[in-house]
């Protein structure tokens, strides 16, 4: 297999494809996009060694950018949004495997005006922008709950690998932004990191079920590295918690191997997730499955470019 495939897409007009996956052998491809697409400039909102970093690595933690105010009001956001508080839009809710605890909840913006003035915030969508160098608009957004005791593991993946095959971004030009809600510690199942994996994408062994969405949002099984590819990547780089109190920001490369531990402990952890899709990046039909997912996972509409705010959120 190449690095670089042809596919017909619905309307029987082939298409190239940079970064073929759910393919029936495992392969390792070359990135061949930018992950830093901005000059570097005094004005930008990360300094040049924060984007240097990123670059290297691939995600970034940041630390004391909002106020212990701020991040009370998103944590009580948070809270009424989970227990029901709030009318949600149908769908919009999965629960833990095996029990009706809360996982996720999507659509942020739509549904609270809280999180919709987070997701504009200079200091979240600020830093995208100049991360893609283009105007951004929200792909996904989501509330990540992993209770105490129950929390459910979410395995090793390359968002971007999920997002191109079944959602049909075209191109690594998209940034996962995670605002801690709870303290992250290594006990409580934090985020983990593999610094600079990001350099490979992982072509992943297997073809997409038909609406593979229902079952992978609680337990994802395809679309995944093999254990050997995962070692490999883990000698190579290395494994990283990104820990830290309540409003700490990680940032994260679409391609970046991630995953997280189950929960245990007593510690409920929780994270506000926006992924930003460069405009230019706009979504075709899927590259890897049959059909689109639906709305709530993967914007499909005229990209609508964030309108980034200054100040306070509340």
């Amino acid at each position: 297999m190449t690095a670089m495939s042809k596919e017909r897409d619905p309307k029987g007009e082939r298409r190239q494809d940079p970064y073929p996956s759910r393919l029936p052998k495992e392969h390792w491809l070359p990135r061949q996009d930018r992950t830093v697409w901005s000059q570097w400039r005094p004005d930008a909102p990360l300094t040049a060694q924060q984007a240097d970093q990123f670059d290297r690595d691939g995600f970034l933690v940041l630390k004391d950018l909002f106020t212990p105010q701020e991040v009370e009001a998103l944590k009580a956001e948070s809270a009424a949004l989970r227990g029901g508080e709030r009318a949600l839009m149908d769908d919009s809710v999965i629960t833990e495997p095996g029990s009706s605890e809360v996982r996720t909840i999507f659509k942020l913006p739509e549904q609270s005006p809280l999180f919709h003035r987070l997701a504009s915030d200079r200091r979240i969508a600020g830093i995208a922008r100049f991360l893609l160098g283009d105007e951004v608009y929200i792909h996904q957004s989501r509330l990540n709950y992993k209770p105490g005791f129950t929390g459910k593991e979410f395995y090793w993946h390359s968002d971007f690998e999920t997002w191109h095959a079944e959602d049909g971004m075209p191109r690594m030009r998209a940034v996962s932004a995670s605002l801690l809600l709870t303290d992250n510690d290594a006990l409580n199942g934090p985020l983990m990191l593999m610094p600079g994996s990001h350099k490979h994408f992982i072509a992943c062994a297997g073809e997409t079920p038909e609406d593979n969405h229902k079952s992978s949002l609680k337990k994802q099984e395809v679309g995944v590295p093999s254990h050997e590819a995962l070692t490999s990547l883990a000698k190579e780089h290395g494994v990283t918690a990104a820990t830290g109190k309540a409003g700490t920001l990680v940032l994260f490369d679409c391609n970046t191997m991630h995953g997280s531990n189950g929960n245990i402990t007593p510690f409920a952890r929780s994270n506000a997730f926006f992924v930003f899709n460069a405009v230019s990046n706009r979504l075709q039909q899927p590259f890897g499955a049959g059909k689109a997912r639906p709305d709530f996972l993967a914007d499909r509409g005229e990209p609508n470019p964030v309108a980034i705010q200054t100040g306070k959120l509340a």
